[in-house]
């Protein structure tokens, strides 16, 4: 059994001027007014100690671990002490381009000047390189400063801009700088923001964290790629709430936040007490809400862990947190929490004599070091012996339990009592026997599975378990492998969790859905979304055939409860993408979270998809395809739910949706989104599917080309294929009113030089307008009987038809169109213009 504990590196014996180390630290740690745990720097590999002094004088000291007596002796030698009369904002560290083992040090001051130091063994002490100016303006005050990649950013204060508001007269700008061997090179100034609050830049892998003023209590928090110019706006409650991209010279503060003034006024974020870089772009949190959280670059907020009660209350209570590999070690007080980051459960916690400030050493970067008034410290494992008597703690034991928590947890939604219930009572009152029961059965089952020398039961519980046998199995197999888990390497978790996802998502799609469950199913989805895609193509058992259509072997119920209308519980807010995005815990209902899925991973597949539904709620009760019904949140086209669900636009996506839902419509809708592309070859093959299917549809994919094609020439190719699908019902006269009403505007072509041939002609049209004539001048067949010649003489009308010479007489009139309409077909040429 390993334990963790603090073993001392150094009781500051080894620095230089180790007392006055001593006597700083232990005012610092007394929360002495004039200094504070902020005004501590460690290098990068733990050998200097910088402290910023506030008072009496402004100044910087520095204590070297390693000090050398022969170099103290040399007059030359200079330790970093630094007096000046402008107060110190920061000391950075700053890599070398050129790699020699030694990094620069840039002390910043408040008047934007910033000198860069140098140390290294083979000459004596510290060196001063290059002083430069920051800023542009004199009246600029530096209030906070940090190194992201080959840019240095800082936050100042401008007295002299206008601005309505005192807090907000700061700005945030940036700078290349290089570090070689003759000195410190720094590019162009540029303003990143401006209008914005007093921030406190913090440097994560390629992004710079804007965090406000821990004395002031603003709302939102800003992430920053000075690379890219991109700000993304979080807050501490609900992640990412905007992503914007800067494509002027700099952002507005007030502007950038003005798309998330609507969320703003509705959230109360809890205020941030400390915070931490955590490499690759995440930022650790220490929340008034006792949470400890990580913002992922990502956008997402994770929680890890909450602090016990009380423990962030203590007045004047220094704080300091860090993460080494995956664990996350966070000092409160004099108390040092050690916290496993992956699962969020504490490892280990550790008394402190003294309180401590934590740091990470670059050379050994994955063992929580800590700074006290004491010395230097470092978390070290410890081998504990284990106890003979020690009792190992039975699975049964643990299952009975979690069938009174869950128990409790059923009974607790359903009680009109606002007392709390407890496991302890549910199973000393005795007012509930089901969980008393179950758990008599589970522990029943487990000590007869591990004995195998159960006696003969009576024939009742024999039948009650047979028929537990299933579930209980699955009980037992399900707690052995999250036991297996805890156990095993990373190789084999990846397969354990793959295993027990699918398991999850298959027992809740077993069984009617609520609200609770359905919130659970979506953390899954967003926790685990690859082992998650595997789980759904086992549950519908999903299978692609070689006509690139979707097959599905799941049962009918299962289908049921996937194709379910969407649950006003739910809170499914039927938005934009974009406000999905911003809110950030839209809970889906299971077939978009299906969408959002297949969308991810085989985006191909979602029409397919679709389609598959489509078949499947036909079959089913609660088929969302309700023609007949006015559409609703409850009640929408599948087809549409599967565009609500698409997380970002994609218009070729969304003609596929729209084309495989079979209304006209959509159809239509699609068609008109394919014309606005321009991409004609799919608008054609799409009339030509389509229009042999309804008359309807027919005429009205028929006259929205026909608009185009009297519009431009971009149709030319496919006149022909055009002409074929002309209605039955489309007449000569229909056809060039639709031409005539559509064509360009002739102020479009005023120029001296107008282009020739960008309008239809009669000669394109010609073989259209012969086709309708034909059809037209052909006999009606009403009148077949009587243009025919029989061989034997009709039978003699009834004396009551007193309507054939009326007949005559409209064939008469019907033949002499026919000969009109012959001529002017005659007269009719191919180059005479409509226009």
């Amino acid at each position: 059994m390993t334990r963790l504990e603090l073993e001392q590196v150094t009781d500051f014996g080894d620095f230089t001027r180790g007392t006055d180390l001593k006597e700083f630290l232990k005012e610092a740690y007394s929360n002495v007014a004039s200094q504070s745990l902020s005004d501590v720097r460690l290098s990068p590999n733990g050998r200097h100690i910088h402290v910023i002094m506030r008072q009496p004088t402004s100044g910087l000291m520095t204590y070297d671990r390693y000090h050398k007596p022969h170099l103290m002796q040399c007059q030359k030698h200079a330790d970093l002490m630094l007096t000046r009369s402008v107060p110190i904002v920061d000391v950075i560290y700053i890599a070398q381009s050129k790699e020699d083992g030694a990094c620069v040090l840039a002390v910043i001051f408040e008047n934007g000047k910033a000198e860069f130091w140098k140390f290294l063994e083979c000459r004596p002490g510290w060196q001063l390189l290059q002083t430069v100016d920051l800023c542009n303006s004199p009246a600029a005050k530096v209030v906070s400063v940090c190194i992201c990649g080959n840019f240095i950013v800082w936050c100042e204060e401008r007295p002299s801009c206008e601005s309505s508001c005192s807090n907000f007269k700061y700005c945030v700008c940036k700078q290349t700088i290089e570090v070689n061997e003759g000195g410190v090179s720094l590019g162009r100034l540029k303003i990143a923001l401006f209008n914005n609050p007093r921030y406190t830049a913090i440097t994560s892998g390629d992004l710079v964290y804007l965090l406000p003023d821990l004395t002031d209590a603003f709302k939102v928090f800003l992430a920053w790629s000075p690379e890219y110019d991109t700000f993304t706006v979080h807050s501490t409650c609900r992640g990412s709430l905007l992503m914007k991209s800067s494509n002027k010279e700099s952002s507005d503060f007030k502007r950038l936040v003005a798309g998330c003034i609507g969320i703003l006024s509705t959230i109360n974020p809890p205020d941030i007490c400390g915070f931490s870089p955590a490499g690759c772009g995440d930022l650790l949190l220490l929340l008034s809400t006792r949470w400890v959280c990580i913002m992922k670059r990502d956008g997402s907020l994770l929680k890890i862990y909450k602090l016990p009660d009380n423990c962030l209350g203590t007045g004047g209570t220094q704080n300091s947190l860090n993460m080494y590999n995956e664990t996350l070690a966070l000092t409160v007080g004099r108390t040092l929490f050690l916290i496993d980051a992956k699962c969020g459960l504490e490892i280990e916690r550790i008394s402190l004599k003294k309180e401590g400030l934590l740091f990470v050493n670059s050379l050994d970067s994955q063992s929580p070091q800590m700074l006290s008034e004491t010395g230097l410290f470092i978390v070290t494992p410890r081998e504990l012996d284990a106890k003979p008597n020690s009792i190992a703690v039975d699975s049964s034991t643990l299952l009975v339990e979690a069938v009174f928590e869950e128990a409790c947890k059923y009974y607790q939604q359903r009680s009109l009592s606002s007392a709390q219930l407890t496991v302890e009572k549910l199973k000393k009152e005795g007012m509930f026997q089901a969980p008393i029961s179950l758990a008599a059965i589970l522990g029943d089952y487990l000590s007869n599975h591990k004995s195998k020398s159960a006696e003969k039961k009576s024939s009742g519980q024999e039948r009650l378990m047979n028929s537990l046998e299933a579930e209980l199995r699955s009980l037992v197999m399900l707690e052995d492998m999250k036991t297996s888990m805890v156990k095993a390497s990373e190789k084999d978790v990846e397969s354990y969790c793959e295993s027990l996802v699918q398991q999850e998502i298959c027992r809740l799609l077993s069984a009617e859905i609520d609200k609770e469950n359905l919130q659970y199913l979506n953390s899954i989805f967003q926790l685990f979304p690859t082992e998650s895609w595997h789980a759904v193509q086992a549950a519908l058992q999903l299978e692609c055939n070689g006509e690139g259509s979707l097959s599905s072997k799941a049962s009918s119920e299962l289908w049921k409860i996937i194709l379910s209308p969407i649950q006003q519980t739910a809170n499914f807010a039927h938005c934009n993408n974009q406000q999905k995005r911003a809110t950030g815990n839209v809970v889906l209902p299971v077939f978009e979270l299906l969408c959002h899925s297949i969308y991810k991973f085989q985006p191909g597949w979602m029409p397919r998809f679709v389609e598959l539904a489509h078949q499947q709620a036909g079959t089913s009760s609660t088929s969302s395809w309700s023609y007949g019904v006015k559409e609703s949140s409850e009640s929408l086209p599948l087809y549409k739910r599967a565009l609500m669900a698409l997380p970002c636009k994609d218009q070729h996506l969304e003609v596929e949706l729209l084309l495989c839902s079979q209304r006209p419509n959509a159809i239509m809708q699609a068609l008109r989104i394919l014309i606005e592309q321009r991409r004609w070859e799919r608008a054609t093959q799409v009339a030509e599917k389509f229009c042999r299917q309804s008359p309807f549809l027919n005429k009205e994919i028929f006259s929205a080309l026909l608009c185009e094609v009297s519009q431009h020439r971009d149709l030319d190719p496919y006149l022909d294929l055009l002409w074929t699908l002309c209605p039955e019902d489309m007449s000569v006269t229909s056809i060039l009113n639709i031409v005539l009403t559509n064509l360009p505007s002739s102020e479009q072509n005023s120029g001296p030089f107008e282009a020739h041939g960008g309008q239809v002609t009669i000669g394109l049209l010609k073989p259209l307008l012969r086709k309708v004539l034909q059809r037209e001048t052909k006999p009606s067949q009403r009148y077949a009987d009587i243009l025919q010649s029989p061989t034997r003489p009709p039978p003699t009308p009834p004396r009551q038809a007193k309507g054939l010479p009326r007949l005559g007489a409209e064939l008469d009139n019907e033949l002499q169109e026919t000969k009109q309409r012959a001529s002017l077909e005659a007269q009719m040429t191919p180059q005479a213009s409509l226009g």
